[in-house]
């Protein structure tokens, strides 16, 4: 008996003690680590892209172009410039050979391509809602409403112009619904490029994301 006591007083110490410890829950920012630091480099040269299939209301090569030169010239400190490039396949994006044939310039310099896909899907949806004046809880009207469904999958190199070793590479893939059956694919397309550069410049700009910890007190 003695012995079960010795055991049981410090198990009763133990969650006393863990009863009186509180904790305050705090957001705070936690660095990210950039995989690439383009600060770094004297020149960035964007090229065009590779598109899959022609978008018919846009032409898509040219709006990428000119969205990351826009966005890339607010966030880099060097040379932003354009180089006129024509792909016959993807092959191309991961052979050095091709890419130190350019002559791109000095030390430094890095192309910014890519290879994008754009598509349009309508899917079909069977709604329930409950009838008007209906008794029966259970009566239900059933009609069938369509969605656009937009995705964009676009693949981002930054390769070193001198050796045409691939820097960086990253496929992104962003999906989006509308419910409005007039919802034009230039609009849709530009919300899902934006959520790209989010991710993208994250990725070579570094910064920080809130996350939650938790604060232990007495």
């Amino acid at each position: 008996m003695k012995r079960n006591s010795f055991l049981i007083i410090p198990l009763l110490f133990l969650v006393a003690s863990c009863s009186s410890v509180d904790y305050t829950r705090v957001t705070v920012e936690v660095p990210i680590t950039t995989v690439l630091d383009i600060q770094q480099l004297n020149e960035i040269i964007i090229t065009d892209f590779l598109v899959k299939k022609e978008a018919e209301d846009f032409d898509m090569n040219q709006e990428l172009v000119n969205f990351f030169t826009t966005e890339i010239k607010q966030s880099f400190k060097g040379t932003v410039t354009f180089r006129k490039t024509s792909f016959e396949n993807e092959q191309l994006f991961k052979d050095s050979s091709f890419w130190k044939n350019l002559q791109a310039g000095p030390q430094g310099a890095v192309f910014f391509t890519g290879i994008a896909e754009y598509s349009k899907e309508v899917r079909k949806a069977i709604l329930e809602t409950k009838k008007k004046g209906a008794e029966d809880p259970f009566s239900r009207d059933k009609a069938i409403e369509e969605r656009q469904f937009y995705t964009l999958n676009l693949d981002l190199y930054i390769i070193d112009a001198k050796t045409g070793e691939t820097l960086y590479s990253k496929a992104f893939k962003e999906s989006q619904g509308y419910e409005n059956p007039k919802q034009t694919g230039p609009f849709a397309f530009y919300e899902l490029t934006e959520r790209v550069k989010q991710k993208f410049l994250t990725n070579i700009l570094g910064g920080s994301r809130l996350q939650q910890r938790y604060l232990i007190t007495d």
